[in-house]
């Protein structure tokens, strides 16, 4: 993928979107997406830090937390690049992503956090995967561009739930043109690899 293409809102939701286009598979996603951004928030931050990293554990009240560490780095590094994708959208998304890492944050310090966090997150990808597989027909895009559907899937799922009420029409009927055809293309891809 071009570089330019990785700034592109509209290029980067049709990449998306064409491997989300059933329903059944847009409501699960709507749904598990959000629970996989925090449970794997919750799992990151067992990972180690550099020793440079400056120690930061402010504790906001037992619910809500701040950690500088990996999770925090990647939730904040996404939202950056939210901003730089769609603005207006991502201003709208602050707010959730902000809870999002207070609550992973302060959650992850439960002694059992680990294994409930992870229990919940490996039944999160089944579900993923079974809207994919069933309702899609198709692998998920992650098997085509893991980081690409990592880092997006939590901004698609915002923007799903924005076009649904109004959100910026012309971008949706953009995003949504270019999905059909994408969806074409690769079924016609498909079509053609069954013959042979």
């Amino acid at each position: 993928m071009a570089s330019t293409g990785l700034l592109n809102v509209k290029h980067q939701l049709v990449f998306y979107g064409a491997y989300h286009d059933h329903p059944i598979n847009v409501a699960i996603h709507i749904f598990f997406v959000p629970v996989l951004l925090w449970t794997g928030l919750v799992l990151g931050a067992r990972l180690p830090v550099p020793s440079f990293f400056p120690q930061v554990h402010a504790v906001i009240n037992d619910y809500l937390a701040f950690d500088l560490n990996w999770s925090a780095l990647w939730a904040i590094g996404s939202l950056l690049y939210y901003y730089v994708l769609e603005p207006t959208a991502a201003f709208l998304y602050t707010p959730q992503m902000v809870l999002t890492i207070l609550t992973a944050a302060s959650f992850s310090h439960n002694p059992d956090a680990f294994s409930k966090a992870l229990m919940i997150h490996v039944s999160s990808w089944i579900a993923q995967f079974a809207g994919h597989f069933l309702a899609e027909g198709r692998s998920p895009a992650l098997l085509d561009n893991l980081v690409g559907a990592l880092v997006l899937a939590p901004f698609f799922v915002h923007l799903e739930i924005l076009f649904k009420l109004g959100y910026n029409p012309s971008l949706q009927k953009s995003v949504h043109t270019g999905i059909t055809e994408e969806v074409a293309r690769i079924k016609a891809i498909e079509k053609n690899k069954k013959k042979d």
